[in-house]
């Protein structure tokens, strides 16, 4: 006998009890959990392809001793500030506050280079910026009406955080230059036409993961007016604009003067993502039937203790160090790692271009946007980029990508691939980027013969 999906069962296992799939939360059936893990699948099956499909940092920065020196550092920082051996043995070794026990380093880094001024108690540290997501979520969603909208493509993190708090996402379709404020504006009317309450849209103003594209200073001045006119928050989630050149555009939130703007940080792309510490800026007031007053943070750091209970005090140790080793100079700190990233990006493009100049990629159909920094960029091709294609892609021409429709959560993006530049050295990128060519070359031809064909 075989269960359902196709696996042949032992007769030991005949005899235990066996849950049905239908019967477990939706999500765990999602297309986009399936389409991540054949992601994951394929990049084990073919380890010798170059692979374009992780958004993760280059690891040539990363140096294992390091992470003793910046424990180190915090450490000595305790000590200098008067706590006793005592205290910070248990700084490091106990739960420590749920909220995180390096909120006013943070806070003082995003006071100094990002012109956020928020007092520590505003701010949860957590693991990783997802489970930043899930809290916010949690907290803002209160029922089934309350809907989120988010750009179409959009950060498959947080549409999957959507899905397991079974929150209805409206997808704004992003321009070539990002979200348009009109069309974000139109959506929430439409939304409440339907008698549902849009309760924050979520945007990635810096190099959007997948897209690459960066919001124009004029759309975060009009978002931020159109956030107070229609009573939403915006959720503003910025990974990749300290590991992006100068000159950059501010944040929404240190625009932000009427607590419109909940910022969601992550240290994986400035620090080293194995930390896994993120955090949520949440200044936001909140007034139960009685009139008294608190933090959002304080709803959200509730939740987490029923969560995570709070996040590693060692990774927080790490981080806080290194925040000290820089002087809260994050920007100077990534230095090497932005040029890298910079000239990642440049190559790739650049290379690009030289496989398929303009007159050829005009004549194929083939098409590619150029951000000006961050990890991914996005090619336009004339055929279904599907699970198929890049299985042939890994199996016969050694590369493989991200197909863009993983990242459009009411269905989209069939002919787009998302490239990742940050994690491969150059070498691996100029000969990646020729597979590339090869691949939609060869993609290309097999779709005229198969469409001669059927025409003939």
């Amino acid at each position: 006998m075989r269960d359902p999906g196709g696996t042949r069962l032992t007769q030991r296992e005949l005899g235990e009890s066996s849950l049905r799939k239908q019967d477990l939360h939706g999500s765990v059936s999602d297309p986009v959990m399936d389409t991540m893990n054949f992601l994951n699948e394929i990049t084990t099956r073919y380890p010798e392809a170059i692979s374009f499909a992780p958004g993760r940092p280059f690891e040539g920065f990363f140096e294992v001793d390091q992470v003793f020196v910046h424990l180190r550092r915090y450490l000595d920082h305790l000590k200098d500030a008067g706590n006793s051996d005592g205290e910070v043995r248990r700084a490091l070794f106990q739960y420590g506050p749920t909220a995180g026990q390096i909120c006013e380093p943070i806070s003082e880094w995003l006071r100094g280079e990002e012109n956020i001024d928020v007092r520590p108690e505003s701010i949860v540290v957590t693991v990783g910026c997802q489970e930043a997501m899930l809290l916010v979520l949690r907290a803002l969603v209160a029922s089934p009406d309350d809907v989120l909208l988010v750009s179409s493509p959009c950060y498959v993190g947080i549409s999957g955080a959507a899905r397991l708090l079974d929150i209805e996402m409206i997808a704004v379709p992003e321009r070539n230059d990002g979200l348009c404020c009109a069309d974000v504006d139109a959506a929430i009317l439409a939304a409440r036409a339907r008698g549902l309450r849009p309760r924050a849209c979520y945007v990635v103003p810096d190099h959007a993961n997948p897209s690459g594209v960066t919001m124009p200073a004029d759309t975060r001045f009009e978002l931020l007016e159109m956030a107070a006119r229609r009573d939403v928050l915006l959720l503003e989630d910025s990974p990749y604009r300290l590991v992006s050149p100068e000159p950059r555009l501010p944040t929404l939130k240190s625009l932000d003067r009427q607590r419109r703007v909940v910022h969601l940080g992550s240290f994986s792309k400035t620090a080293f993502p194995g930390a896994r510490v993120g955090f949520v800026i949440a200044d936001q007031r909140v007034v139960d039937v009685a009139g008294r007053t608190s933090l959002l943070a304080d709803e959200l750091a509730k939740i987490k203790s029923m969560v995570t209970v709070n996040t590693s005090p060692l990774s927080q140790a790490v981080v806080a160090g290194m925040l000290l080793a820089c002087e809260g100079r994050m920007s100077e700190f990534n230095a090497a790692p932005t040029a890298h990233y910079s000239d990642a990006m440049r190559s790739a493009l650049c290379q690009l271009d030289a496989c398929l100049p303009l007159d050829r990629r005009t004549a194929l159909g083939v098409d590619w946007n150029q951000p000006s920094g961050g990890f991914f960029f996005n090619v336009r091709v004339p055929f279904p980029a599907d699970n198929d294609a890049l299985r042939r892609s890994a199996e016969d021409f050694g590369v493989i990508w991200t197909p863009l429709s993983y990242f459009y959560p009411g269905g989209g993006g069939d002919h787009g691939i998302r490239l990742s530049t940050s994690y491969l050295a150059d070498a691996d990128i100029i000969e990646g980027i020729s597979r590339l060519a090869g691949f939609i070359e060869n993609q290309a031809r097999l779709l005229r013969v198969s469409g001669a064909t059927a025409a003939g």
